[in-house]
């Protein structure tokens, strides 16, 4: 129960980190949101982690997947924000959960699995859910929600590609070059985007970047506690935490069509979960 206690105060944690970038595009460019998260995380995190490991972190025996994985983690978070600029954040958070169906699908060309019918039919019903939410042609569909599209596939083969490092380097290696590789591609991109914060400006920023360190830590820990198969359900609660401060900060609420698109999401990939719970055990 501990590993889940972790998990759950990480998937609060990160939904307040997008709650307040989402409060801070109403003042400051995507860019430098971005680049504040990933500047204060490494300064929160990598501290801990070399006073853990000491220089082992910056030791890595795959360079190539190091950057891939870190520029798909990037990508996944500067198209997030741009979502949280338009969109309700129950919205981003709901189409983003489609990453585990785009996991499952990309799971069988890159990582050589096999995934039976039962949950190929799980992924095209939650992809369905998708357009229940976004309603193409009806009129209602703002161009950024196809953002969080975008960050579930980044999302989707980061994953992938942490599966193939996880024997390969120590997740703590892995962390740090995410880090880094992303503030040194938002800090070329800063100039032109800055804009001086105020007391208050810099105290949000500081506090996204700080929650996102934050909520790494409390998931490695949880997965350090408890098998993985065991915490991937509660991984959902991001979505309730991400209604009711959406509704506490913003006033949003989800409407009917996007409630019932997200219920399906989830529960494509709850069945997703349960199929290879159940695979796992007759292998």
């Amino acid at each position: 129960m501990s590993g889940v206690v972790w998990m759950v105060a990480a998937g609060l944690g990160f939904v307040m980190m997008d709650s307040t970038a989402k409060f801070l595009t109403e003042d400051y460019s995507t860019v430098q949101i971005t680049w504040c998260r990933y500047l204060f995380h490494m300064l929160t995190a990598l501290p801990i982690l070399v006073a853990w490991r000491g220089r082992s972190v910056f030791h890595t025996r795959r360079l190539d997947l190091q950057l891939i994985r870190s520029v798909l983690l990037l990508g996944s978070t500067v198209f997030y924000f741009i979502a949280l600029r338009y969109i309700p954040l129950a919205t981003a958070a709901s189409i983003g959960f489609v990453a585990p169906l785009f996991l499952t699908a990309l799971s069988v060309p890159l990582l050589k699995e096999r995934v039976g019918m039962r949950r190929w039919i799980a992924v095209g019903i939650g992809f369905f859910a998708v357009f229940l939410i976004i309603r193409p042609g009806f009129g209602l569909m703002h161009w950024a929600m196809a953002m969080p599209l975008l960050v579930a596939a980044c999302f989707a083969l980061y994953q992938i590609v942490t599966r193939l490092l996880g024997p390969i380097d120590h997740w703590s290696v892995t962390l740090v070059y995410s880090g880094v590789v992303g503030l040194v591609v938002m800090s070329a991109m800063l100039p032109g985007s800055w804009r001086a914060p105020d007391v208050t400006g810099w105290c949000l920023l500081i506090f996204v970047g700080f929650m996102g360190a934050v909520s790494h830590l409390c998931m490695i820990r949880a997965f350090t506690l408890t098998p993985a198969s065991l915490l991937a359900p509660f991984s959902y609660l991001q979505l309730a935490w991400a209604v009711a401060i959406g509704y506490l900060v913003f006033g949003n609420l989800p409407d009917r069509w996007t409630a019932v698109g997200a219920a399906v999401i989830v529960l494509s990939g709850l069945y997703i979960w349960y199929r290879e719970r159940v695979q796992a055990t007759l292998r």
